[in-house]
């Protein structure tokens, strides 16, 4: 943005798509960091991630049981058991392994080294256990019997060779990719890292978004109304909306009507906010302070035509709901700040198409995972949807994958809270058409 104070081009109506590009322009991925595996949660991977080690890094038993040469179990049968001398028990974690000779066994749990000499595991439910009674249930705990790894064993089935056991390097070998730059790292990618050795991974950060709505008129839920008043629904949904796309999200809550204080609040938060995002306050009232308050946030000198990081410009957009809008940078680290309309659904919706795919841009994602994913599916309604020339509207639907159908979800009007919550989808009415009739193919963007 090259302007240094609020600017209104709303003079002119700004599509839909030109908004977007203007915001997407001015947002820059953030710069990587190297975190712990935990803190790594939810941020884009910067760097591919090689295996330094097979996984699992030695053949290992799959199941509690014996460990055995296939030789000695061939042709077992429970009228006709193999019978072996157990030499001891093999433990996950153990370092010196017993070496299986011929009528020999290990008790081996799983997860353990198979031992040298050994060729298969035979599960313990295919022998006695060791207690010279019949197929056994499970194992004796070693500190309740530890002479249960001496003694004989009766095997009662034949074992090929390798049968129970993972190989070493079946997971992954040395030198394979673990994980590809770009890689969204959730609880998956986090146990694959940790199981490599890695501690600490080169990752972009999770966006810091600030939410605050504007209102004298709001309180805060499980706060008492009073005359006038309504509970603050917008910051609460702007900020979850944040989290959902990926962000850490700071809901500072509702600011009253007072210029003054508006801009003080938003010098407070510059320092915690790599994006600001403010509800209320965008349109042609004379109490929206919002484009009064920016005229000089972030500058040592209240004069508006010294705006130190730049400024916010507010414009009207061909679209419905959410028409006033505002954004720009401002601070001295050029903060983007999205200016979102007041009325509920209008603050939803404009998050949805403006304020995600800033979050997503900032956390580096590729450009096919910045914007919700759209489908085309066929209106099932009762009567036709009516639309304003020129304005590309964004109405709730239901959408139902099976048949490839969008049903609509409450009214066009941008108070419906009630409606929203119900809603999985948001059926686009482009710009040119005025009217939609049932059975009419449209695009649907999903929300889930």
């Amino acid at each position: 943005m090259s302007s240094s104070a609020p600017q209104d081009t709303g003079h002119r109506l700004w599509s839909v798509d030109e908004h977007l590009a203007d915001v997407l322009s001015a947002v820059r991925p953030l710069e990587p960091i190297e975190l712990q595996l935990l803190d790594a949660q939810g941020c884009v991977l910067v760097e591919d991630v090689t295996v330094p080690v097979a996984l699992p890094p030695f053949d290992n038993s799959s199941m509690d049981g014996y460990a055995v040469r296939t030789a000695d179990v061939q042709g077992a049968s429970e009228e006709f058991p193999a019978v072996l001398t157990v030499i001891g028990d093999v433990a996950a974690g153990s370092g010196e392994l017993p070496t299986v000779g011929p009528g020999e066994a290990a008790r081996i749990m799983t997860g353990a080294p198979l031992p040298p000499g050994a060729e298969a595991v035979v599960p313990v439910e295919w022998t006695d256990g060791g207690t010279g009674g019949g197929a056994a249930a499970g194992m004796t705990p070693a500190s309740a019997a530890p002479e249960q790894a001496g003694g004989e064993v009766r095997v009662h089935r034949a074992a090929e060779a390798r049968a129970h056991v993972r190989a070493r390097g079946s997971d992954v070998q040395a030198g394979d990719l673990a994980l590809a730059a770009g890689t969204v790292l959730g609880p998956p990618q986090i146990a694959l890292l940790a199981a490599i050795g890695r501690g600490t991974v080169r990752v972009r950060p999770r966006p810091r978004v600030v939410v605050l709505s504007t209102g004298s008129e709001l309180v805060q839920p499980g706060e008492a109304l009073t005359a006038g008043t309504i509970y603050d629904s917008n910051s609460f949904a702007l900020a979850a909306a944040a989290r959902d796309a990926g962000a850490i999200a700071y809901q500072v809550g509702a600011v009253a009507d007072d210029a003054d204080t508006l801009r003080a609040t938003i010098e407070d938060q510059l320092i915690r906010a790599d994006l600001l995002v403010t509800t209320g306050g965008v349109s042609v009232g004379a109490y929206d302070v919002v484009k009064e308050a920016l005229s000089s946030v972030g500058s040592d000198d209240a004069d508006a035509e010294d705006v130190e990081g730049g400024g916010v410009d507010f414009r009207k957009l061909a679209m419905q709901p959410g028409k006033p809008q505002g954004f720009g940078t401002i601070g001295p680290d050029h903060t983007p700040l999205l200016a979102l309309p007041g009325n509920p659904v209008s603050s939803y919706v404009s998050f949805e198409l403006f304020v995600r795919p800033a979050i997503r841009t900032l956390m580096g994602l590729p450009e096919s995972e910045v914007r919700r994913p759209s489908v085309r599916a066929v209106l099932e309604a009762g009567k036709a949807l009516g639309s304003p020339a020129g304005r590309r509207q964004f109405l709730r639907g239901k959408y139902d994958a099976e048949s490839g159908t969008v049903s609509p979800v409450g009214g066009s009007g941008s108070h419906l809270i009630a409606a929203l919550a119900h809603a999985d989808s948001l059926m686009v009415v482009p710009e040119d058409v005025t009217s939609v009739e049932p059975g009419t193919e449209l695009e649907v963007i999903l929300l889930g």
